[in-house]
């Protein structure tokens, strides 16, 4: 039965990550599955997306201040699925749900592009192995980064993709943030479904 649905994963031996600077332990089964996109390069070789996924794990260490790629897994633009935190380990992909959901993240843009047919099946086949192992619950729901926070993440094409997939959730769901930027000294605040939360505040020198 696996055989149908175990999909390619490459280590993170194999695309040369760092150490992450510590993990927490994601406990399993999760009750959702998160779809992103990475806003940015891709490539159709492993090699290409190896270099692309170190660029991602770097920009979310140094800049921002993360123990390791935010993902879980990587969709890459080979059709190959890259492992980030792997299926153990707690993510930083979707805040309010990163200690209950697997993030699975399609390298590239997907606001007007599609992923490939390749890509696409990856995912499923990722998410139903996920399943039978039991690191999914068999009642998963499925959401879009968008759904959690106010994002166009994963891009309009690649939502009304999975919008048809099984198991499938939209609209907002409990905890989803606004996040409102405020450039004086009244500081960055977090909107939640109820009340604004005070996140930091930040003076500027004239």
């Amino acid at each position: 039965m696996c055989a149908a649905v175990c999909p390619v994963i490459v280590s993170r031996a194999e695309w040369g990550a760092q150490p992450p600077k510590s993990a927490i332990a994601l406990k399993v089964p999760v009750d959702h599955v998160i779809i992103h996109h990475t806003d940015g390069a891709t490539s159709d070789s492993k090699e290409g997306c190896s270099k692309v996924i170190r660029q991602i794990q770097k920009y979310h260490v140094e800049t921002k201040k993360w123990d390791d790629i935010g993902y879980n897994f990587v969709v890459g633009g080979d059709g190959r699925i890259y492992e980030g935190r792997g299926w153990k380990t707690l993510g930083s992909q979707a805040k309010g749900y990163n200690s209950k959901s697997i993030g699975i993240s399609f390298m590239g843009n997907y606001n007007k592009s599609e992923p490939s047919a390749a890509m696409l099946t990856a995912a499923k086949n990722l998410i139903e192995y996920g399943v039978l192992m039991k690191y999914i619950s068999s009642s998963y729901e499925l959401h879009g980064h968008r759904n959690v926070k106010c994002t166009d993440c994963p891009g309009a094409s690649l939502y009304s993709i999975i919008e048809k997939w099984p198991r499938f959730k939209g609209g907002k769901l409990p905890g989803y943030n606004i996040y409102i930027y405020i450039p004086f000294h009244l500081g960055v605040f977090q909107l939640g479904l109820n009340f604004p939360i005070l996140l930091s505040r930040h003076f500027i020198k004239k």
